[in-house]
């Protein structure tokens, strides 16, 4: 069966359907009450978890990032740090969100971008972490986050395969629930940049680990290929409409979107099968007339020696399958046979025997 992993009760491992992560990230606007209707969205297209982004701000960015100019289309406040704070839930709301996730019964958690973040997710008893992309090179962040004992989700985009065996390596003696995803931290990408092979190059390299695709291109298609490299938790960032303010809204997937991400995938696992090549009974009917057997290519009578010219293929496979026509060259019939009457074996004997 390979590696497991057990988020919030779900086991996830080669034999499991993907587990999909709807990304709300700071698609929200800072609304909780916009977030829960996310949430329930989300749950209602078939995402097994919804995930936002945690930040303790103040201590995240340097003074200077914090209190830098923020001015375009996007932007939620005047300079970056009061752009951030607009965006982040405080415990109230966390608790909130949290309560109805369980209503709705929905799994709910968040990337820590911080320790103090983690702390704070922690005290949630939050039932998995994600690390991003930026912080795979964090090691006294993963090491904090692993030591609380929750599954972890690590997103490699822009890293080297060094970094990415540093961060397994690092968290791996303290947690050995891990998930190393596939990631192109463009936003989106260009096709050729997501590299989708890497998924099969991180099971050879992490075969104790399960294997996940982040995806953030503006596409369903891609979901379905990496579950088939063998991804098997797919993340995919998720807005109520693509035009509200923001710059993750453009390449999210809307409610439409999402449920046939998630159709597509339940199909995909479904479609994969056993490996055993096998007949099935839908296949018996169209078969049936689709197939040939053997019949006579013209009247023949009893006592002639039957040629390959005395022989053809006729649907439907009522009768002697074709790959059997070799064994009547040269044998005689002991019944007169009309035009594409059936042949059988059992008509016949061997040339040198009496009719």
């Amino acid at each position: 069966m390979g590696p497991e992993l057990t988020i919030d009760g779900v086991e996830i491992n080669d034999e499991s359907p993907c587990y999909v992560i709807a990304e709300i990230g700071n698609n929200h606007q800072g609304d909780v009450a916009v977030c829960k209707e996310m949430f329930k969205v989300c749950k209602e297209r078939g995402a097994n978890a919804v995930k936002l982004q945690k930040r303790d701000n103040k201590t995240l960015f340097t003074q200077e990032m914090y209190d830098s100019p923020y001015v375009n289309h996007n932007a939620f406040g005047d300079t970056y740090g009061e752009h951030r704070e607009f965006l982040e839930f405080g415990m109230d709301e966390y608790k909130e969100l949290q309560d109805y996730a369980n209503e709705i019964g929905i799994t709910f958690f968040a990337t820590a971008f911080d320790i103090k973040s983690a702390d704070f997710l922690a005290e949630l008893d939050m039932p998995a972490y994600k690390l991003a992309s930026g912080d795979l090179t964090s090691a006294p962040l993963l090491k904090h986050v692993a030591s609380i004992g929750k599954p972890m989700v690590i997103s490699t985009g822009g890293a080297s395969m060094y970094d990415i065996h540093r961060a397994y390596d690092t968290i791996k003696p303290l947690n050995d629930q891990l998930c190393i995803m596939q990631c192109t931290a463009g936003y989106p990408p260009e096709w050729e940049e997501l590299n989708l092979r890497v998924i099969e190059t991180f099971r050879k390299e992490f075969p104790d680990t399960v294997i996940g695709f982040s995806s953030h291109d503006s596409g369903i298609a891609m979901g379905p290929v990496g579950y088939i490299l063998g991804a098997r938790v797919i993340e995919k960032h998720f807005t109520l409409n693509r035009a509200n303010k923001g710059t993750d809204h453009a390449f999210s997937l809307e409610p439409p979107g999402l449920r046939r991400l998630v159709r597509d995938l339940e199909r995909t696992h479904r479609s994969l099968g056993d490996g055993k090549k096998k007949r099935y009974d839908s296949e018996i009917k169209p078969l049936y007339k689709m197939g040939k057997k053997l019949v006579a290519a013209r009247a023949i009578s009893a006592g002639e020696i039957l040629k390959p010219e005395d022989i053809t293929l006729r649907s439907p496979n009522d009768g002697t399958p074709p790959y059997r026509f070799e064994e009547f060259i040269g044998r005689k019939l002991i019944k007169d046979l009309p035009l594409e009457a059936n042949l059988m074996l059992s008509d016949t004997v061997g040339a040198d025997e009496e009719v």
